[in-house]
């Protein structure tokens, strides 16, 4: 079977365990980096905010051997934990700015490869990378609800980008506040164990307290001359991808060449394309106070 017959295959079954007034469907998505991906999105009436349900791992899982009905089962009770109990937008609320305006927020992902998206919406430019901007609709222990920014909310709500970048510097580090943390403490806390001792790194993870998007802390007003408080010196910023960066003191780093060539080849073969940031290293100097390329 194929993934676009498993996809269809799933549909089917997932459709005879949802309540009839639910709806089920294929929905496609273009995300970051112009990466298409399918889904599974189940709809109820009065409610419109729907998930949808990515099948990549699903699909592993049937070529394994998991069976097609027990992967409809357990679509449908992830859609019951994730979905949303009320309507969003409901009446007028999204065409009204003061309503929307401190629920704006940033993010960043690469500007060539998002050259088409970027004639859509509205965007900045900061080194290779654009900053574009959301409408931070929920968060909860699932992740969070977002509804892209474009050219005709820019329209609707008769505002800038100028007005776009005031309120998400402000409301992105309020709603989504920054983790910085040393690389074994992540690791530990990822594996759910304890690492041997060794010598001191002055290695570190950027996120934000979500770990969704938080490689935008970057952009966090007065984010990194902290950091630099921390790491003691000058320091590079790997862009390991869309939701997180490593701080690497320079004291501790190989030459920008080298590093250049090991984010290239860890986004090729370890990155997903959807989550895939820069292939450049970035470079902090204290005394200027500024990013650069």
């Amino acid at each position: 079977m194929t993934y676009f017959q498993f996809i269809h295959a799933v549909e089917t079954k997932v459709k005879k365990e949802v309540e009839e007034e639910k709806t089920v469907s294929i929905h496609t998505n273009v995300k970051n980096n112009g990466v298409r991906r399918s889904g599974i999105m189940i709809s109820e009436k009065g409610i419109n905010i729907s998930p949808t349900i990515y099948l990549e791992e699903y699909f592993h899982q049937f070529r394994m051997g998991y069976p097609l009905e027990q992967i409809a089962k357990d679509i449908v009770g992830l859609y019951e934990k994730i979905r949303f109990q009320n309507s969003w937008e409901d009446g007028e609320k999204v065409k009204d700015y003061e309503f929307v305006k401190d629920k704006i927020i940033y993010r960043l992902i690469g500007r060539e490869e998002n050259r088409e998206l970027l004639k859509e919406i509205p965007y900045k430019s900061y080194l290779d990378l654009a900053i574009i901007y959301y409408v931070l609709l929920e968060v909860d222990e699932y992740g969070m609800a977002s509804m892209m920014v474009r050219a005709e909310h820019m329209d609707m709500w008769k505002v800038t980008e100028e007005d776009l970048y005031y309120r998400a510097s402000k409301n992105t580090q309020e709603l989504l506040p920054y983790e910085f943390a040393p690389m074994r403490t992540v690791i530990e806390e990822l594996l759910g164990l304890g690492m041997e001792e060794g010598p001191a790194e002055k290695m570190y993870i950027l996120s934000n307290e979500m770990r969704s998007y938080g490689a935008a802390a970057l952009i966090y007003p007065d984010c990194l001359r902290k950091i630099a408080g921390v790491v003691g010196e000058n320091f590079f910023v790997i862009p390991s991808s869309v939701h997180e960066t490593i701080i690497v003191a320079e004291s501790e780093a190989p030459g920008r060449e080298e590093l250049g060539s090991m984010i290239e080849e860890i986004n090729e073969t370890q990155v997903e394309a959807e989550e895939v940031l820069s292939d450049r290293a970035y470079y902090y100097d204290r005394e200027s106070g500024k990013l650069a390329l």
